[in-house]
């Protein structure tokens, strides 16, 4: 049935012009529901250039090339952080099902791709010192398939010295 017939035919009282608002309305809600972008409670920043060295550090000792920081793939991270510091929690995963395939998928990173998350309160220094000793951490970080990196954090809204950290890599 049309928007004519409905008018029309089921509501009579209603104009046109209440309807198309209305409609309107419903669908910026829905575009809202859909978004992937996630607000922070706390304050957050994408801390890449500050993880350079660092990470070029890493992967020197094992032969490899330094990663370059990459702005999109910071965002990404800084929207993954976000998530975790609203939800309380550590997670791959968002509270819309959506996997780390399908938000990197949604942040417009094409190819292979890694993760690294973490919680806590520490610095820089002390976060990649958990990384290296975690096997898992360790291997995203010196994959050779790897040429860019975002790192980013959160802060927890409640307890600011608590950090929810995403460091996203890829090709």
């Amino acid at each position: 049935m049309t928007v004519a017939n409905i008018e029309n035919d089921q509501i009579p009282n209603l104009n046109r012009r209440m309807l198309l608002k209305g409609a309107g309305l419903a669908a910026l809600a829905g575009l809202a529901a859909c978004s992937t972008t996630v607000l922070p409670t706390g304050e957050g920043a994408g801390v890449s250039s500050s993880a350079t060295g660092t990470l070029a550090g890493i992967r020197a000792s094992a032969g490899l090339g330094p990663l370059v920081a990459d702005a999109q793939l910071e965002r990404a991270a800084l929207q993954q952080a976000g998530y975790m510091a609203q939800r309380g929690r550590m997670s791959h995963t968002t509270g819309w099902g959506k996997d780390f395939r399908s938000r990197v998928r949604d942040n417009g990173i094409s190819g292979v791709a890694g993760e690294n998350i973490a919680e806590g309160r520490f610095d820089l220094d002390k976060l990649f010192d958990i990384w290296m000793h975690s096997p898992g951490h360790r291997r995203n970080m010196l994959d050779p398939d790897f040429s860019r990196f975002g790192l980013a954090y959160v802060r927890d809204g409640r307890d600011s010295s608590l950090r929810y950290w995403s460091l996203v890599l890829g090709r």
